[in-house]
């Protein structure tokens, strides 16, 4: 510190010690602001430092985390069609191109591709097993905006002439109506260095991935242009009775949410509907990962990378597995179970309501474990109905059931479900609440998904009115699934 300035002498001595105070002026904020430009530098860092561990956490999966570091940056600079697709060839086995449907989609009306690609099995063909109950599963007038695209891959030409005039006859009437159309597809252009042309497999299911992937990517590359909507399926699974129709229905309450996989089967691969405009970056993304990496992880990948954090999953299964034909699919693709799930679990809740509460029915019915249910009249927007857990739990299926009869009536015409966290005194109802889905043909059967790490537990199930409806509505079940840490750990 610098000593204090005796009395002034002069103007001269003045302005000296004048200029010295200034100096330790400026020098002390000087030296703050570099201490401060050091402290942000550090907390920049630890912050960079933080983000980069969870960015590298997130990337770090099981089997495919390492070529997904090495390649996300890749993937987001490649165009979006890959080369190999770019010149890949297409031959058309039975069925023409669906130019009707082109026009009805140009003209707003929802479509559905169902693609499913083929190869020749040690005991045959599996494709019309998958097909016939797929048509079967289809009824009303959904057909009309649904065409089913079967690809077949292989080099066999004998098996390929043979298998197209058995689904020409055996589907001669999908075929003329152009719901269903049947080609080959072959990659081509130029080998990509460490592609699927030469890539070296360390595991005996290395080359069946990549068979799969290659297949698949020739498949959604040809749909792209199809339809709004892309269904994917095995050659061995089987399609419940309306499972279509459900997909179908689904997919018109979700039209103006934002999504990027729509899950209508616990399975890993099969059930899975993609946006048809994210079909060429999941057809470039399939290829790029050529090594041993099962497909069904990059979907779950691709998922993630358009940030959707938690899969939105359909209670009940569109497809189950129907089993394989050799050791080596066991191995690589093995058969998967769907969930089954038990009676519905409904633990102690108070339900709430700004519903009119009509004749001797009281909110609590809807909730009941039995045939009773809730009736109100001429319900407006903002309306909801509300179950508040006792305490909070970890809700894994939520079901929810409006209208009477097959016919649906007095069903909520327009409603969505939300999850409540943050429980308010008295039961009142939730702090916050986030989105479960829309009711669907006033019906939503649907899973409920916790981002990874997360530790929060469900406290309300909330069913909101969306829109006036001058006529009765009858709640008739909300049901929830609670899982116990037994059945985590098992």
């Amino acid at each position: 510190m610098p000593r204090p300035c005796r009395a002034a002498r002069g103007p001269g001595s003045t302005h000296h010690c004048l200029w010295k105070y200034i100096t330790v002026a400026v020098t002390l904020i000087l030296l703050s602001f570099f201490l401060q430009e050091k402290n942000e530098e550090r907390l920049k860092y630890s912050l960079l430092l933080e983000e980069k561990k969870k960015i590298l956490g997130q990337l770090n999966q099981e089997q495919i985390g390492s070529e997904i570091k090495n390649r996300l940056e890749a993937f987001k600079d490649m165009q979006k069609t890959s080369p190999l697709l770019r010149h890949a060839k297409y031959k058309f086995l039975a069925g023409a191109p669906p130019r009707e449907k082109s026009e009805k989609w140009q003209a707003g009306i929802e479509l559905l591709t169902v693609g499913v690609s083929s190869a020749q099995q040690p005991h045959g063909s599996r494709l019309r097993n998958t097909l016939r109950p797929l048509f079967q599963a289809s009824s009303g007038p959904e057909p009309e905006c649904i065409v089913v695209l079967a690809s077949l891959s292989d080099s066999d030409h004998e098996w390929l002439s043979q298998t197209a005039a058995n689904i020409s006859d055996l589907f001669r009437a999908h075929t003329e109506a152009q719901q269903l159309l049947t080609v080959r597809g072959r990659l081509g252009g130029p080998p990509v260095p460490g592609g699927l042309h030469n890539a070296s497999h360390s595991s005996p299911c290395g080359a069946p991935y990549s068979r799969q992937k290659a297949d698949y990517a020739l498949l959604m590359h040809f749909a792209a242009n199809l339809s709004e909507s892309f269904l994917m399926l095995e050659d061995w699974v089987h399609c419940v009775p309306r499972s279509i129709s459900t997909v179908y229905w689904a997919l018109s309450a979700w039209k103006e949410l934002p999504w990027v996989t729509l899950e209508f089967s616990s399975l890993s691969f099969s059930g899975k509907v993609s946006h048809s405009s994210d079909l060429p970056r999941l057809t470039s993304f399939f290829l790029l990962f050529h090594k041993d990496t099962p497909t069904h992880l990059l979907l779950s990948e691709f998922r993630l990378l358009l940030a959707q954090n938690v899969p939105v999953r359909f209670g009940s299964s569109a497809v189950y597995h129907m089993g394989n034909d050799s050791v080596l699919e066991n191995t690589c693709f093995p058969a998967e179970k769907g969930k089954v799930f038990g009676e519905r679990d409904n633990v102690t809740a108070s339900v709430r309501t700004d519903m009119v509460t009509v004749l001797n029915d009281v909110p609590q019915y809807a909730y009941t474990l039995n045939k009773e249910s809730f009736a109100t009249l001429s319900p407006v927007k903002g309306n909801h109905l509300t179950v508040v857990l006792e305490k909070p739990q970890k809700v894994i299926r939520i079901e929810v059931l409006t209208g009477s009869g097959k016919q649906r009536q007095y069903k909520v015409e327009q409603g969505q479900v939300e999850l409540g966290y943050g429980p308010l005194e008295d039961f009142k109802g939730c702090a916050r609440y986030m989105l479960l889905g829309p009711m669907v043909a006033g019906h939503l059967d649907q899973m409920v998904s916790y981002e990874e790490g997360s530790v929060e537990e469900l406290s309300c199930i909330r069913l909101l009115v969306l829109a006036p409806q001058e006529s009765w509505l009858l709640i008739r079940q909300i049901k929830a699934w609670i899982t116990e840490d037994e059945e985590e750990e098992s």
